[in-house]
């Protein structure tokens, strides 16, 4: 990489950094519990809105899996989703009404309060609707994995966005809140993914499953990217550039192997596509606060009108990371 490329990336993460800092004044404090933080706590952020149904799981999920502290940005919901997170004693909860795209889609938001609370920690930065899944992930728990990194001197670790489903329309099994999602999600494209490099940020850039075959057939550079980097040992000087796809500096992103041997990574479970996703569609279309003019949700609320099943013969139903190893979408690496 030329020395004027490494300049410019050098001055993008700068103004991401500013553009952060700038931007949170449109953060307001409803409970903040960051003085229990303890010096190497592991920490979850997200940013989320109207996901009450959600939440139950999601904490439970992750303070299973070994998160000590949760911090969190409510951007406006309406369905009782602050006033539960302001009851549960590892959350701190920032609340606004500022537009979410105009905050490059909540990347902006996460990046301040990663650098305001999130410095010398392990941060793992995920949707409501994301379930992180990693080698020995059943018997191991995340700090395992997080001392194994530290040993190892990697500094952040990827994990492929993996899109589950029903067998059958989406709309047919209630979820009901509290409930497991792959309990009724637990189908998965097991092929159909298209692989490119990104030579600016040096990244992976990951395409197909179910979203590029069936909304996106026509399109299909145009579906949703799957590469994520969500676990990262943070430092103040870092930033996402767009969601968790990629972050500076540049060597962060170096999560693969260029020499034929396999690097660990995990996997995010997707649990987008159960019986809530039509009304989260058409109410995402409605406040257009999405990419590219929400063309995203646009592809989804015309796709469910024919009330599609995700479900084809090459469908794979999910059983635990050993099975994703074997089809080759994440890998252990040399941790034994």
């Amino acid at each position: 990489m030329g020395i004027l490329s490494t300049y410019g990336l050098r001055l993008a993460r700068k103004r991401w950094r500013i553009r952060a800092f700038r931007k949170r004044r449109e953060l307001a404090p409803m409970v903040s519990r960051v003085g229990d933080i303890r010096p190497g706590a592991i920490l979850l952020f997200s940013t989320l809105r109207n996901e009450k149904i959600r939440l139950p799981y999601f904490l439970q999920y992750y303070r299973a899996l070994g998160i000590n502290h949760f911090l969190i940005v409510d951007n406006g919901s309406d369905d009782g989703s602050r006033e539960y997170l302001a009851e549960q004693p590892d959350v701190s909860l920032w609340t606004t009404g500022a537009s979410y795209k105009r905050a490059r889609f909540g990347v902006d938001w996460l990046n301040w309060l990663q650098m305001r609370h999130g410095h010398g920690h392990w941060t793992l930065v995920v949707d409501p609707d994301e379930f992180f899944v990693y080698p020995f992930c059943d018997t191991r728990p995340l700090r395992a994995l997080t001392d194994w990194l530290v040993a190892s001197s990697i500094k952040s670790f990827p994990a492929m966005l993996l899109d589950m489903y029903p067998r059958g329309p989406i709309s047919a099994q209630p979820y009901r809140e509290g409930q497991d999602p792959f309990e009724i999600a637990s189908w998965f494209d097991s092929g159909n993914y298209a692989i490119t490099r990104n030579s600016r940020y040096g990244n992976l850039w990951i395409q197909g499953g179910p979203r590029a075959r069936v909304f996106f057939p026509d399109l299909p550079e145009r579906a949703p990217a799957l590469n994520k980097i969500p676990l990262v040992k943070w430092h103040r000087d870092y930033a996402y550039v767009s969601s968790t796809h990629m972050l500076l500096p540049r060597g962060l992103n170096l999560v693969y192997d260029e020499w034929g041997g396999e690097k660990a990574s995990g996997v995010l479970l997707h649990a987008k596509f159960i019986d809530t996703f039509a009304a989260k569609a058409e109410e995402e279309m409605t406040r257009g606060q999405h990419y590219a003019a929400s063309h995203e949700y646009r592809a989804y609320r015309d796709g469910l009108q024919a009330s599609p099943d995700l479900w084809c013969k090459w469908s794979e139903k999910y059983i635990n990371w050993r099975q994703l190893e074997i089809l080759g979408l994440m890998s252990k690496g040399n941790w034994a």
